[in-house]
């Protein structure tokens, strides 16, 4: 077992992990940009986003760790497996990025207090893609950071987590006219992808 990195550098390194994941345009993010258009139940959706990611972010990287102490060869099927779906991800936001997306929010009827918690929990659990990114990607992340570095990784991506739902709900008034324009998503998929594949090259090159 490796030595475990600086608190400051997993925990950086856990942040900037998660940013790359979770800053996007998808369902999720468009529905909590769409309540913060309307200033609706901000709160508790900028919280069930946070802390679900929270949750499946401690499992993976609790989960993995203890599969990897009893076979270690699986720390290599986390590691390649980890590093092609970065790749793949980092690929997809180039690919953004070259034809410009636009984010468009729905200014429909309001929905209640209940109704908006349902759907966020529905975007959230009920999308394959969160648990590839949080308990199996993440997860697989921390655990190249040691014993006690993945939970500074791990904490790290949960602030990310927090600082980004908690930014769009209540910032989204000021984001939505910026983001509009297809070529500030050029320059934000442009640096995720970057960061994409940063973060794949240090898994393949980990030791």
């Amino acid at each position: 077992m490796f030595a475990s990195p600086p608190f400051a550098v997993s925990f950086v390194a856990g942040f900037l992990a998660s940013l790359a994941l979770i800053v996007a345009i998808g369902a999720q993010n468009a529905f909590v940009l769409q309540q913060g258009l309307r200033g609706e139940h901000l709160l508790p959706v900028a919280l069930i986003c946070s802390f679900s990611d929270a949750l499946l972010i401690a499992i993976g990287t609790a989960g993995l760790g203890q599969l990897i102490e009893a076979h270690p060869a699986a720390l290599d099927l986390a590691r390649y497996g980890g590093a092609a779906f970065l790749v793949c991800c980092g690929w997809r936001a180039l690919q953004c990025a070259r034809h410009g997306e636009r984010l468009t929010v729905d200014e429909g009827r309001s929905a209640s207090r209940a109704a908006a918690i349902a759907t966020c929990l529905g975007f959230t659990f009920l999308n394959p893609h969160v648990y590839i990114d949080t308990v199996i990607l993440l997860g697989g992340l921390a655990n190249q950071h040691g014993e006690s570095g993945r939970w500074a990784f791990g904490l790290g991506s949960f602030a990310a987590s927090i600082s980004w739902f908690f930014a769009l709900a209540y910032g989204a008034r000021l984001l939505v006219p910026l983001f509009a324009r297809p070529a500030a998503w050029r320059v934000l998929d442009t640096g995720i992808a970057l960061v994409m594949f940063g973060l794949a090259l240090g898994l393949v090159s980990a030791r």
